[in-house]
């Protein structure tokens, strides 16, 4: 092949790479100062006044959280009871044991003293078959509710638990993440914050819980995690939670709330459907409907977003299963991305349309797919003998050095704003991890999303996948 029209591919690349960087430094220090300044807003506006004696009150809002359960027997004692803890009056705890093939049913019934009840079940919504409901005898226990069905996966268990919820609002997590005694206080007041737009749905920070000291079902001691991937995994979750998706909450256009913590408003999500049971991306497509379905109707409306630390939760300590859970990720991002690839620069959406939805395409979604190929590509170019190597290192040096520099910004303003880890050697860990992280980590996650873009274009079946986790017992 002539040389010449190599080196004017090699050019074409170059202007490729260096927009995308460009623009990506420019959209990553605007998100960290809208995330500063809506950080600061959330503190101020919260830092007066007292909800916990209204939100008390039997005459609150009411509120289910829906937690669906497969084979959690380990753990789901004390996963219940950590739930029956909160500081809250008018709300129910929905435990949907989806086909769990252990003893996950047996020990909620024998714990809680349950027993099975009549209750109607609208026949027209889909949803795999019941086979109990269930309530405790115990009036100490009257909050929960226990439903056993046959196995459909976590979109049928959460859609069956929003169809027989009867609140107004509807919380769907993950049974083994630990909620803060006081998260429904902060979630009702933050559907019910804002007069002139409707809350159609509130997110909120996920934090890393391994190597944490947590005591029947209540967080003890903040430890930093023991295990190096559990650390990498802390640290991009601080980027991503409390940056990335706070700046988006501050610009109102927030397209995914994380489906370990995500309250709904009832009456919208089921005039949406429910969550979509043909994808493993649940959590960021309804989300998407739900906008959609506000602004086609031109309903007024916003999402809001919670940066306080109430929702803990385990992250994988194996890289396999990291992989697996990475790989998923990516597989719904795709999905969802093209079910709803009409919004892609759509000035109908507004800034959902203009600037959230690119961004998913070309940060989360594309991104990773550039660096894999673009790896390779310096591979081949360099043996060819055409790589600019002066341009190649000044701008590979350029990325690395603002990843750091973004990385500490998030480190810091976590220590500044909410300080979950007072040790200074617990800091400079954790600015160990971001050096090392771009050779280390990174490349973990970029192959975990190729993997999983591979197999939704080569449709490779894929489900779910296991995620074993050690639960949530004392820790010395």
């Amino acid at each position: 092949m002539d040389s010449g029209f190599l080196n004017i591919i090699l050019e074409y690349i170059n202007i490729v790479f260096f927009v995308f960087t460009s623009v990506l430094f420019t959209l990553f220090t605007v998100m960290g100062y809208l995330s500063t300044r809506g950080s600061l807003h959330y503190k101020n506006k919260n830092s007066f006044g007292d909800l916990s004696k209204v939100m008390a009150s039997p005459l609150a809002p009411s509120l289910t959280i829906v937690a669906p359960a497969f084979n959690e027997g380990m753990t789901i004692v004390e996963n219940i009871r950590s739930l029956l803890s909160l500081k809250y009056v008018n709300y129910e705890v929905m435990v949907v044991n989806d086909g769990s093939k252990d003893d996950t049913l047996q020990k909620m019934i024998d714990a809680y003293d349950l027993i099975k009840i009549n209750r109607p079940i609208d026949p027209n919504w889909k949803s795999k078959p019941i086979r109990g409901i269930y309530k405790s005898t115990q009036q100490s226990f009257s909050k929960l509710t226990v439903i056993d069905k046959e196995n459909g996966g976590k979109s049928d268990a959460l859609n069956t638990g929003m169809q027989l919820s009867e609140n107004q609002y509807i919380g769907c997590i993950d049974v083994d993440c630990l909620l803060l005694p006081d998260a429904l206080l902060h979630v009702v007041k933050s559907f019910y914050q804002r007069s002139e737009k409707r809350v159609i749905a509130v997110g909120g920070v996920i934090r890393v819980a391994n190597s944490c000291v947590i005591n029947g079902g209540a967080l003890e001691e903040i430890r930093l995690p023991k295990n190096w991937l559990a650390r990498f995994q802390l640290l991009e979750y601080t980027r991503s939670f409390l940056l990335g998706r706070m700046a988006f909450g501050r610009m109102d256009s927030l397209l995914i709330i994380s489906g370990a913590f995500g309250f709904f408003d009832r009456e919208i999500a089921l005039a949406c459907g429910g969550y979509d049971t043909h994808t493993v991306g649940e959590d960021m497509e309804i989300v998407f409907r739900m906008r959609r379905y506000m602004v086609e109707n031109k309903l007024p409306h916003t999402i809001e977003y919670i940066p306080d630390a109430l929702c803990w939760t385990e992250v994988p300590e194996s890289r396999k299963i990291l992989v697996n859970q990475r790989d998923r990720w990516s597989r719904g991002n795709f999905e969802t991305l093209y079910k709803h690839r009409d919004m892609f620069f759509n000035p109908k959406y507004g800034r959902l349309g203009m600037i959230s939805y690119p961004y998913w395409f070309f940060y989360e979604w594309l991104a990773p797919l550039l660096e894999f190929f673009g790896f390779f590509s310096i591979i081949l170019f360099y043996y060819l003998g055409i790589l600019n190597v002066p341009f190649f290192i000044a701008i590979t040096t350029m990325i690395y050095m603002y990843s750091i520099m973004f990385s500490f910004y998030a480190i810091l303003w976590e220590v500044y704003s909410y300080n979950e880890y007072k040790k200074v050697k617990d800091i400079l860990i954790l600015m160990g991890c971001a050096l090392i992280e771009p050779f280390v980590f990174h490349p973990i996650v970029v192959f975990a999303a190729v993997r999983g873009n591979y197999k939704k274009l080569f449709k490779i079946k894929s489900g779910w996948g296991t995620i074993t986790r050690k639960g949530f017992a004392k820790t010395a």
